[in-house]
């Protein structure tokens, strides 16, 4: 019996925002996304295993985490 099993990453954009980057320091546009992946059987998506929130400059394309709940409340615009 064989058993198909792995890790999936899938990145969603959630949205835009106007906000000063912590690396460069210009006020540019930083594009907020999430990265979730899971545990995947038979190439069905099972249990989540890790979800991340990144902060990515527009200007400089620095890239950072974000805590869930800031990432939730940023203004996006």
């Amino acid at each position: 019996m064989f058993f198909i099993f792995g890790l999936r990453t899938k990145v969603t954009r959630s949205g835009v925002v106007q906000q000063v980057c912590r690396n460069c320091g210009n006020h540019a546009a930083q594009v907020v996304t999430r990265r979730s992946t899971k545990f995947s059987l038979f190439f069905v998506p099972l249990i989540p295993i890790r979800t991340r929130y990144l902060q990515q400059c527009t200007f400089c394309g620095a890239q950072y985490d974000v805590p869930k709940s800031a990432a939730q409340h940023l203004p996006v615009g």
